[in-house]
């Protein structure tokens, strides 16, 4: 209430008789002070630079502009000042708050008050005070009549004079070009509407000033004040018009420019300049010396395109009823990619157009201004030793000099403003041809000192930082049109602009900073996900079409052509014939373009776009267009080859190995491609991910392959051999499912043959191998842990055994003392299963890495095979844990004994060497009861037996190999000792009549051959002082024999 108090009362607020309105302010008066301090001063600030024009009548280019732009810029502050909505409130209460502390009122307070009271209608109010300088602003208006004109003339009045076009008279390329005005062909010469209002008198008594009224009412239908602050200037000048007796022409004159203020003739403009600008630039881009002739050409296309653009920015973003086609332009981003195009030419051969420069300016402007100054016929004593310094500077100059020109600039600058003032004895405007030459000549000292200034004073952009909304606008439109996707560079470019929008009073500005970084990374992030996309597409129909060569879909063309061959019906009538790979290639003619045609269309599109500048420096922070894809294309592929997996938690379902590897490989050739449209490593690409993907987690902890496989196959496969439904076949060498009642959804020979591992080995490498090899150790490791257990609760019986093998009455009765014999064996059975998918996974690590490397695995097996019997135990595990990682098989497996070692130990070395050698006891003494067994029958045609007690020899081996490693016992005579308590407990079922004990008996003599056969330690002849050879044969003959009479 009281804000609106002082409000109401503005400027005259009376403190002392309304206590009782403005109390509650009395406790908040130094914070008022304090927080409105900056702002009262800023409107102080306001006030006391409040304009004074200057009357400067002159032909002098520069001071005419400086003229116009000082009136612009006081007009401009004056409008926006009435435009803060809250400026009465600040003022009056810091006042008021002022008052209260010392007393009385500050002493601007009045002026600014009165100040803020008379421009309520600012226009209204300038109009009154620009009475007296009617005539000098006229003047310096009605000047441009010669070239406001010629700026704004229509895209086919441009076209028919080709405009711009430097190959339209071949013959003249290489001459200068040339002009009698040379500031107003580049600069923006828009003539604000708002100088006429100011001085509207002249546009009743002079033709001419009419004309350029209904002109820049007609270009415009709002004008910038300040960024993104615009004024409607058609309604503006109605309403103050209106009051004005003797003014209905001229406001007949505003509605008819108001309602030709369309759009149409800026779109033919941008038309005509995306044409112009592209010849342009590719014309210099092949013959760059033509920078130096053709520089005023450039900085023409450059300051006609900046202009356009931002009427285009300007209108789009405030005008309510508007034609859309007039002011929505797709392609806008094709014109300020060749602004871009000529921006980045005038840079980098800076130096061309600067030599060019100098030697003009030495060669041919110094002669020419010595002429000029001679055929004076009247030349007082100070203009003519400035005019011989001048000339004789100009002389001097040379390219090896270079830059800086600033003296000249200053000399240049200084006779012409020498010669400018009403007053001076020799005067400019009456030496015209001297004036343009002077003009003529500071253009040209620019193209040395200045290119940097001149860029940015043709052709700066950084509006849009004020239009961010229409910036992004524009940007999506141009990713959505393929044709258009590789100007998209163009907008992060731009953002470069944006560290010349701050104004040097407000150095701490740091709006535009913040939003040009925001703005450039979001750009490059979008233009690099819109590749991705693509790539990903592409990919996707390389993998379809990869998948079609895969040999499981060649059963049914087989099944065709025999079918056809032998003349039988092939299925249903009517069914399509499946097409064959490679169909998608054949084309009748060229006019034919497929999906694949289109992405890679649109891909080539938009990579020239990204790989258009190596980096960019926006507010000095370097961003590099190209890692932005790289680094999406990392993400994009490790998903990818995630997903490509199939994996699916609740059905247990996972890809081939050898599918995935096809479709990968498909996947990475896409990827390689790009390299023909980017300049970026995609090899680096390939180590990162396919790297990330050999460890159990990626950089972001999610799984990958590795984990997923190793999941799989632990969790699904080896469980389904642990459950009977699936057994190791080692005449196959895989996994192959058994007739059970409960059908697998899987068949596991696609999964576990030498193919498909070996396929598996390519995907993880030797690092996901080794982890795989670890996963199923760990496994193992449990497994022993548990049977260990079991040894403990038969430790007296073992004992006893371990030394009572040669007395078979009285084993019999310890062996029924026995529990658990059905669980060490079955538990056992389970390690060798697992150690025999492990030798699968390191056969086809060996494979798979004798391709790749093959010198350097050769090395590590002569290694392996060469090492002394007497070698220190530590550095022979050193070297097969080399070998190991290699994929070569070892007497002792690294990796078990790893496992085994970390296990936790809560008993003395001693009794854990005897546990050990316990449980080699147990195992032998429990061999014969698996003759019992009906899944025991050995079947030659797979070389194992269904229930995979053929794997016990692998379990055998492996596990006294890496206990008595660790416990630093004799492996051999600890095998030898089984192998004597295996071989009597086997003789003894030789003796039994139960039939039902002894129907698979042969079938398990036959694994004591297999354990020395497995063995490294072990011989025949050691087992034939065991065990007669001449069961074993018998036994091999029983069992082909019950094999063949079984088939048949």
């Amino acid at each position: 209430s009281a804000v609106k108090f002082i409000v109401r009362k503005f400027p005259a607020v009376e403190t002392r008789n309304n206590n009782q309105q403005l109390a509650q302010l009395q406790k908040e008066k130094s914070e008022i002070l304090k927080n409105l301090a900056l702002y009262y001063f800023t409107f102080v600030d306001v006030m006391e630079k409040r304009i004074l024009c200057i009357i400067l009548q002159t032909v002098n280019f520069d001071l005419t502009r400086n003229y116009l732009d000082l009136v612009v810029t006081y007009t401009t502050l004056m409008m926006l000042l009435s435009r803060i909505e809250e400026r009465k409130a600040i003022i009056g209460l810091y006042n008021y708050a002022h008052e209260m502390t010392h007393g009385a009122s500050d002493r601007e307070y009045p002026r600014l008050g009165q100040m803020i009271v008379d421009y309520e209608n600012p226009l209204k109010k300038m109009m009154e005070e620009f009475v007296p300088h009617a005539k000098s602003l006229s003047d310096a208006l009605i000047s441009l009549q010669m070239v406001y004109p010629r700026r704004n003339l229509s895209a086919d009045q441009w076209r028919n004079a080709q405009l711009l076009s430097l190959i339209s008279a071949p013959s003249t390329m290489l001459n200068p070009a040339q002009s009698d005005t040379v500031y107003s062909t580049y600069l923006s010469l828009s003539v604000s509407p708002v100088g006429f209002i100011l001085c509207h008198a002249v546009l009743n008594s002079d033709a001419a000033a009419l004309s350029l009224w209904k002109l820049a009412l007609q270009s415009s239908s709002c004008l910038c004040l300040f960024r993104d602050e615009v004024f409607h200037i058609h309604k503006a000048a109605e309403d103050l018009f209106v009051n004005i007796r003797g003014y209905n022409k001229r406001i007949n004159d505003i509605r008819e420019c108001k309602e030709q203020a369309l759009g149409s003739m800026h779109r033919e403009r941008r038309k005509f300049l995306r044409s112009a600008l592209k010849e342009l630039a590719t014309v210099l881009a092949d013959q760059p010396g033509l920078l130096g002739p053709k520089a005023l050409f450039v900085f023409m296309a450059l300051s006609f395109a900046r202009d356009e653009i931002i009427w285009l920015l300007r209108h789009a973003d405030n005008i309510q009823k508007k034609s859309t086609d007039d002011f929505i332009d797709k392609h806008i981003a094709e014109l300020i990619f060749y602004m871009e195009e000529l921006r980045a030419h005038v840079r980098k051969y800076g130096p061309v157009m600067q030599r060019y420069y100098v030697q003009y300016l030495s060669g041919f402007d110094a002669v020419v201004l010595n002429e000029l100054v001679q055929n004076l016929s009247v030349c007082p004593e100070d203009e003519s030793i400035i005019m011989s310094s001048f000339v004789n500077t100009m002389t001097s100059l040379s390219v090896k000099q270079g830059k800086p020109l600033l003296l000249l600039i200053f000399m240049s600058r200084k006779a012409v403003a020498y010669t400018s003032v009403s007053k001076a004895s020799l005067g400019i405007a009456d030496h015209r041809e001297l004036g343009k030459m002077m003009n003529t000549i500071i253009f040209h000292t620019k193209m040395v000192d200045s290119l940097v200034e001149m860029l940015v004073e043709t052709s700066d952009l950084s509006i849009f930082c004020f239009y961010s909304r229409a910036f992004e606008k524009m940007f999506q439109q141009c990713l959505e049109l393929p044709s258009q996707s590789r100007h998209s560079i163009c907008f992060p470019l731009l953002c470069t602009h944006f560290m010349s929008c701050t104004h040097e009073l407000c150095p701490e500005e740091v709006i535009a900073r913040d939003r040009s970084l925001s703005l450039c990374n979001m750009f490059l992030d979008e233009m690099a996900k819109q590749a991705r996309n693509l790539i990903t597409d592409i990919c996707t129909e390389q993998c379809t079409l990869s998948d079609q060569l895969l040999p499981k879909h060649c059963a049914k063309t087989i099944s065709q052509a025999v079918n056809k061959k032998s003349k039988k019906a092939t299925g249903k009538k009517g069914e399509p014939e499946r097409e064959k790979p490679g169909v998608e290639s054949m084309r009748k003619n060229r006019l034919l373009v497929t999906n694949l045609d289109k992405l890679h269309t649109a891909l080539s599109e938009l990579c020239f776009s990204i790989n258009y500048v190596p980096n960019m420096v926006v507010w000095e922070h370097t961003f590099t267009p190209r890692e932005y894809l790289t680094s999406h294309l990392e993400i994009r592929f490790t998903k990818s080859i995630v997903g490509m997996t199939m994996y699916n938690q609740a059905t247990q379902e996972i890809a081939k190995p050898s599918e995935l590897l096809t479709s990968v490989r498909a996947y990475m050739t896409v990827l390689q491609s790009i390299e023909n449209y980017v300049t970026i490593d995609i090899t680096r690409v390939f180590n990162n991910v396919l790297l990330q993907q050999t460890q159990h987690l990626d950089s972001h902890g999610e799984p990958t392959i590795t984990s997923l496989y190793t999941n799989w196959y632990l969790e699904t496969l080896l469980r389904q051999v642990s459950n009977g439904h699936i057994a190791y076949f080692p005449a196959m060498k895989a996994f192959v499912n058994l007739p059970t009642e409960n059908e697998l959804t899987f068949n596991a020979e696609e999964y576990s043959d030498i193919s498909e591992m070996r396929s598996l080995s390519e995907l993880l490498g030797p690092y996901g191998m080794k982890f795989l090899s670890e996963s199923l150790m760990w496994h193992i490791s449990s497994q022993v842990a548990e049977l260990k257990k079991l040894v403990v609760d038969n430790v007296e019986v073992l004992t006893q055994m371990r030394t009572s093998f040669d007395k078979p009455d009285h084993m019999a009765a310890l062996f029924k003392k026995l529990t658990s014999v059905d669980s060490v064996l079955k538990r056992m059975t389970i390690i060798g299963v697992i150690l025999s998918f492990r030798s699968l996974a390191q056969e086809a690590l060996r494979d798979v890495l004798s391709c790749h490397i093959p010198f350097l695995v050769s090395s590590v097996e002569d290694f392996k095979d060469h090492i002394p019997r007497e070698t220190d135990m530590k550095v022979a595990m050193n070297v097969y844990e080399l070998s190991s990682a290699a994929g070569l098989p070892c007497e002792i497996d690294p990796a078990l004994v790893v496992a085994l070692s970390s296990q936790k130990k809560n008993i003395s070395p001693e009794e854990e060497y005897k546990i050990a050698c316990l449980l080699m006891v147990f195992v032998a003494v429990s061999m014969p009861t698996l003759a019992s067994n009906v899944m025991s029958q050995y079947s030659p045609a797979i070389e194992g037996h269904c229930n995979n007690i053929h794997c016990l020899a692998k379990a055998i081996n492996q596990i006294a190999a890496a206990l008595f490693t660790i416990h630093k016992g004799s492996i051999e005579d600890r095998l030898k000792e089984f192998l004597a308590l295996a071989s009597s407990s086997l003789l003894k079922i030789g003796q039994e009549t139960d039939k039902m004990t002894t129907r698979n008996r042969e079938s398990v003599y036959l694994l004591l051959d297999m354990i020395v056969q497995e063995s490294p330690f072990l011989t025949m002849d050691l087992l034939e002082s065991c065990f007669p050879y001449v069961l074993l044969r018998n036994a091999y003959h029983a069992v082909y024999k019950q094999s063949i009479s079984a088939n048949a």
